[in-house]
């Protein structure tokens, strides 16, 4: 740590004057700057660039148990000292804001559906018109996510899986993976209990999990019109669900 120290300054001050400072030799410092990197090194160079990633698409809000979690979720070998240890070197730290979680992720690859419903959320008969959305729920415990499939004609819920640990400690960390098994999980809810017709408008947002391969290919064999919210519209599904 000192030596990285004197490297990171060692062009706002002389090498000796950082060295004696530190308390180290110039010439133990040069040895340092051409030994070789050492394969924790190099671990830590990799574990350091998920933990970055991960707290940037949790806003900031991972702390080191969390943050650890999700790592291990995404098969990243790590343990919490570990991660608490990085996260402290490079100044990693958690923002404290209101309780807020974004559930969906447009920013993806994947295919997009034409908005065929177009914010007409009537329907003049069951299994016409279908909405879906996932939503979040705090707890004094963690997060709980919820999925939902909605009929529009009659506003009943038809599908309302539920993810999150149920037991103390309570960490609800729930990746793009989980969220779209949630919601994979609520349409199958829906179909099983309503079995619907064929052309049947099935209407979500952009999120990665209703634009995901495994969920556009169930969409498909059941024989949904598939319709998506115009970008940055919130209101395209949220509105009809909460009418």
């Amino acid at each position: 740590m000192r030596f990285a120290f004197i490297d990171a300054w060692k062009e706002e001050w002389p090498v000796e004057f950082l060295c004696k400072i530190m308390r180290v030799t110039s010439r133990g410092f040069r040895a340092w700057r051409v030994r070789p990197m050492s394969q924790r090194q190099r671990d830590d160079m990799v574990i350091l660039a998920h933990i970055r990633e991960q707290h940037r698409l949790s806003l900031q809000s991972y702390g080191r148990p969390r943050m650890t979690e999700e790592l291990q979720e995404l098969g990243v070998s790590v343990g919490h000292r570990r991660v608490g240890r990085l996260m402290r070197e490079n100044g990693i730290k958690v923002i404290r804001t209101q309780k807020y979680k974004a559930t969906t992720d447009s920013n993806h690859g994947f295919n997009i559906a034409p908005n065929l419903l177009d914010q007409d959320f009537y329907a003049d008969g069951p299994n016409q018109k279908w909405a879906g959305d996932i939503s979040y729920i705090w707890t004094s415990e963690g997060w709980l996510y919820l999925a939902v499939i909605l009929d529009l004609y009659s506003r009943r819920v038809i599908g309302w899986p539920l993810s999150g640990m149920l037991r103390k400690p309570c960490r609800a960390v729930v990746s793009n993976r989980m969220k779209r098994d949630l919601a994979i999980r609520a349409l199958d809810m829906a179909v099983a209990l309503r079995h619907p017709p064929k052309d049947c408008i099935h209407h979500t947002d952009r999120g990665s999990q209703y634009c995901s391969n495994e969920y556009q290919k169930r969409l498909k064999k059941h024989g949904f019109k598939v319709s998506m919210s115009g970008k940055g519209n919130c209101y395209d599904c949220e509105y009809g669900i909460a009418a």
